[in-house]
């Protein structure tokens, strides 16, 4: 299975071609899809499995095709929730 497969956009396809990142891993394969169509994600792995990518990259992909559809009411668009000011900083590292 590609990232392409997933239905995941050519912006995002491409920034994961430079970051050398080729298939998505199990924990991705499942959860990308579900976060597509906005469904909540619980999903559990071991590190290094590319858990902030599986939610990251379809947060994304929802973050622009809201922006292309020039909505300008403020809301919350993601809340990630998480147990350590280090963690946060490397999720935020990851979506930038």
């Amino acid at each position: 299975m590609t990232f392409k497969e997933l239905n995941v956009i050519e912006p995002l396809l491409k920034a994961l071609d430079q970051k050398g990142y080729q298939n998505p891993t199990p924990i991705q394969q499942k959860a990308i899809p579900l976060v597509l169509t906005k469904q909540d994600l619980l999903g559990l792995a071991q590190t290094g499995t590319g858990k902030t990518a599986a939610f990251a990259l379809p947060i994304l992909q929802l973050l622009s095709d809201e922006k292309e559809k020039k909505e300008n009411k403020r809301k919350i668009r993601a809340l990630i929730l998480t147990p350590t000011r280090e963690l946060a900083i490397q999720i935020a590292d990851c979506f930038q």
